[in-house]
């Protein structure tokens, strides 16, 4: 079973090595693509001391956002085959320790997309300014209302794809906006394709060390980009009733 994990990155050179680290700790054999988006090359010499094999780190040299990066990250991981790919944040709000739990219920329930969702019983969120708390349940409850997937969590980027996602997201994803939208983007895609899709809790924890690539812009763009994913679920709908 080979294990792929992406990091997208933007100014991390205070965790990243600490991060590939502890994912090397957790997850044997790992192969790991750091995506990043810093206007320096801080973060990626932040990793050159570490052990470079299954380690492959892209510096982009302009800020392309989270989700062009994951689609990047993920094309690098399925020309290596791998059998599972997490996308995981680098500032440790997404604890290494839960990726072998993550792995072993995608693959006993057979999930195509399991998300490690912070809205669900089990799940808590800490040291999380109370700004932030409402910008993610806004646009939280505006994905629901206008997405119907049954999951609680549309904006955490804590995830497992299965190879048949990664293929569909490489394939069809990246259209609609290039931040967090495209959470909600791959999500669409993925279930409205009728691939299976799952959540577990998890513990979401605020960075302490830093810089947050989140702004209320991106929220607010977020936002917005969910009424083109919806016009996208619609087409999707009808195509999976017309094969029907």
């Amino acid at each position: 079973m080979k294990i792929g994990v992406v990091v997208p990155a933007y100014k991390e050179r205070e965790s990243i090595a600490q991060l590939v680290t502890e994912i090397r700790a957790h997850v044997a054999s790992v192969e790991i693509v750091v995506v990043d988006d810093s206007p320096d090359m801080s973060t990626v010499e932040a990793l050159a001391s570490l052990p470079q094999a299954g380690l492959r780190v892209i510096h982009r040299t302009s800020k392309g956002g989270r989700g062009t990066a994951v689609i990047e990250g993920l094309t690098y991981l399925r020309d290596l085959k791998v059998d599972y790919a997490v996308e995981m944040d680098a500032d440790f709000s997404h604890a290494p320790s839960q990726i072998p739990q993550l792995i072993e219920y995608s693959i006993a329930q057979r999930t195509d997309l399991l998300i490690a969702s912070r809205y669900i019983p089990g799940s808590r969120i800490e040291n999380w300014p109370v700004s932030r708390r409402v910008l993610s349940y806004v646009s939280n409850l505006v994905a629901r209302a206008a997405l119907r997937v049954p999951v609680s969590d549309y904006t955490n980027g804590f995830r497992v794809y299965s190879t048949r996602a990664i293929d569909v997201i490489i394939g069809h994803c990246g259209h609609l906006g290039k931040g967090f939208v495209n959470l909600s983007e791959i999500l669409v895609n993925v279930y409205y394709r009728d691939l299976r899709v799952a959540q577990v809790p998890t513990v979401f924890i605020n960075r302490l060390r830093g810089e947050s690539s989140m702004s209320f812009q991106e929220f607010s763009s977020a936002v917005v980009g969910v009424y083109k994913i919806r016009l996208l679920k619609n087409q999707l709908m009808k195509a999976s009733s017309l094969r029907k």
